[in-house]
């Protein structure tokens, strides 16, 4: 009920004072409608009205995109706490907790290790996700989505540019959901403070970013008894009541960054022939803590009948774990850059890589066999990059390799043609030889089993995309082949299998993984009615189930638009089906925060139906949804990885509000 009060008191006063026509032309926002000033006592001059195109949102790679505040599906999708569409993602049941990924091409890769614990990095904002802004007026973004029970999901952002030539941006994100189970709260948040500068004469530019950031989960390691859950006992409604393994673990990772890639024109005035030099600076920290302070977990049965187990074997401690992994990175990146207005640009560099990820004991095992108390990293690579953009045709082309002993590769080539603005063709092929996460070569635990020292091989990934975007259909084909592949087991024996322990390692697959992938998406329109398709077919070749995904994946969205209250108000509402197959979805472990491999337990195979209103009234967009409400009814199968049930049925609202001052 408070949902729709708060709906009622944002919308109502909005809509009257949103009946007249805004006299602005469609291309300049309506930022000096008459009224923007309803307070003012003084008859202002006219004033210049700024254009969408100057508010410039530029990516690590200095692409430009412009600011948008309009409501379309694609939006829609968006709204959620990572802002991206999650198609091909799995979310668990509470929102913040990690991501089981359906769509394995969505895998980001680099040649350069990090930290690992990836079911953590779900929320964390990496530096090529850091957006930087040049703006006419003072930009302001605010999201607000409601969680699961308690909690809040919002998004403050704010840019300006102090002068022409310099903008400023402070944005925080702050995420706080209870969730329906037992010690499942998520607490997280992510500060981003960005600058950019260019010199008028743009000799001189750059862009850079702070951030600091933190994720708190409450781990309870899933629910101890699938038949309680898939009863639909009304016993078992109340989700709390369902016992899980772990009733007081949490895992936490924190992490800062001070980054800034800036460049100089060698030559006093633009022209047709340029010479810059470069740099790019990228220092991190991190610190991942598991903390579990009761070692033995007691699970009553329906007959009563109470076992003690211990989840994840024996432990060096008989309570208070508290295992701490911290992580050092930096990295330096020198170039030349010589731009041609016929050839392209060209780019050579160099750079420096150091990290050094540790603890604090040396652990030395049952075997005689030391566990060291840290992994340090330090190489070199060089590079050239061509870019090129002349017509109809954009292509980017990268090529670095290690100098040092370490043997690092990295091929990627991106070809580009739009044969006009409606019919866009794009190919990709990325050849990796990647150095391995530093969590599967060293990891230090209380729990005796999980401890390891590896000398793991490079991973070699080879993979060939091509994708085709029209008005009628978005179609992209990925082949991707995978040999010396990394990933988590479980190693557990029958006998501890027995005793409900769960013992995950990191192994390495020798043979060849062939993946396949067809994505195709389709919108129909039939008047104020639209049908929105997203279908994706995959197929694994692999002697063993290794790389397990579904074979098929759909949603499905029928929705209705139209303007209201004479277009002053914009709606879509409608109905999206998601469904995907059975398979040996990968299952998650919280003292390493990585899913791994296993082939107990299939999940998928149910379908969600969600119902939504999204509504539009100047810059302010308003998202009403149902999720899941197909559960009020259906049995309790569905489960976003073994042991960890998807969510229920709720209902959520949540709004984006745009300020052009």
């Amino acid at each position: 009920m408070r949902i729709f009060i708060f709906l009622y008191l944002l919308v109502v006063p909005t809509l009257l004072f949103s009946q007249e026509k805004n006299p602005a032309s469609k291309n300049n926002l309506d930022m000096n409608t008459k009224y923007s000033s309803i307070t003012d006592t003084v008859k202002k001059k006219k004033q210049k009205i700024a254009k969408i195109d100057q508010y410039k949102i530029v990516t690590l790679e200095h692409d430009t995109i412009y600011a948008d505040t309009s409501l379309t599906l694609k939006s829609a999708y968006k709204q959620n706490h990572l802002r991206k569409d999650l198609f091909g993602l799995m979310e668990f049941s509470n929102i913040g907790q990690p991501l089981n990924t359906l769509q394995y091409s969505l895998t980001s890769f680099s040649p350069y290790p990090e930290i690992g614990f990836s079911g953590k990095h779900s929320i964390y904002m990496q530096a090529d996700q850091i957006r930087y802004y040049s703006v006419a007026t003072p930009f302001t973004e605010l999201f607000f989505n409601t969680t699961i029970k308690k909690g809040q999901n919002v998004d403050s952002f704010i840019t300006l540019n102090v002068s022409k030539n310099l903008n400023f941006s402070i944005a925080y994100k702050g995420l706080r959901s209870e969730g329906d189970y037992n010690n499942q709260l998520v607490s997280a948040g992510n500060l981003r403070i960005t600058t950019s500068y260019a010199t008028t004469d743009k000799r001189y530019a750059i862009n850079a970013h702070f951030t600091n950031q933190d994720i708190l989960n409450e781990e309870n390691g899933g629910i101890t008894s699938d038949s309680d859950f898939e009863s639909n006992s009304n016993d078992y409604k109340n989700r709390q009541r369902l016992q899980v393994y772990l009733t007081d673990a949490e895992s936490f990772l924190k992490g800062r960054r001070l980054f800034f890639d800036h460049a100089f024109r060698v030559n006093p005035k633009d022209g047709s022939n340029n010479l810059y030099i470069t740099h790019q600076f990228n220092y991190e920290y991190k610190d991942y803590e598991y903390k579990q302070p009761t070692v033995i977990s007691t699970i009553t049965s329906n007959d009563g009948t109470t076992s003690r187990i211990q989840r994840f074997g024996d432990s060096y401690s008989s309570g208070n774990i508290n295992d701490q992994t911290k992580y050092e990175r930096l990295y330096n990146k020198v170039g030349a850059a010589y731009e041609n207005s016929l050839l392209g640009k060209f780019i050579f560099f160099i750079d420096d890589y150091r990290s050094n990820y540790k603890y604090n004991r040396v652990i030395i095992g049952s075997d005689g066999n030391a566990i060291p108390d840290n992994l340090f990293l330090q190489f070199n690579n060089f590079g050239a990059q061509y870019e090129y953009q002349k017509n109809k045709w954009n292509g980017r082309f990268l090529y670095s390799r290690s100098i040092t002993n370490q043997s690092l590769s990295d091929l990627d080539a991106k070809l580009r043609y739009n044969m006009n603005e409606k019919i866009k063709f794009d190919f990709r092929y990325r050849n990796i030889n990647k150095l391995p996460n530093n969590n599967y070569n060293l990891y230090q635990s209380s729990w005796i089993s999980y401890n390891w020292a590896n000398n793991f091989k490079n991973e070699k990934i080879n993979s060939l995309s091509a994708e085709i975007t029209t008005p009628w259909l978005t179609g992209q084909v990925q082949y991707t082949v995978l040999k010396d592949h990394l990933y988590f087991t479980d190693m557990a024996t029958d006998a501890e299998q027995a005793a409900q322990e769960q013992i995950v390692k990191p192994m390495q697959y020798g043979n060849v993984i062939n993946y396949l992938e067809i994505k195709a998406s389709r919108e129909f329109k039939f008047g104020p009615f639209a049908l929105d398709n997203t279908l994706l077919y995959q197929k694994v070749d692999q002697s063993d189930l290794i790389l397990n995904v579904p074979d098929f994946v759909t949603r499905n969205t029928f929705y209705y638009s139209n303007h209201f209250f004479k277009k002053a108000l914009f709606m879509q509402t409608g109905l999206v089906f998601n469904y995907l197959t059975k398979y040996y979805g990968d299952d998650y472990n919280p003292v390493i925060a990585e899913f791994f491999v296993q082939q107990e337990k299939k999940t998928g195979g149910f379908a969600t139906f969600d119902f939504f209103v999204n509504a539009r009234i100047r810059q302010t967009r308003f998202y009403l949804k149902a999720e899941h409400f197909n559960a009020l009814f259906s049995q309790s199968n569905y489960y976003s990885a073994p042991h960890n049930p998807y969510r229920d049925f709720v209902l959520r609202f949540g709004l984006v509000w745009n300020f052009f001052q």
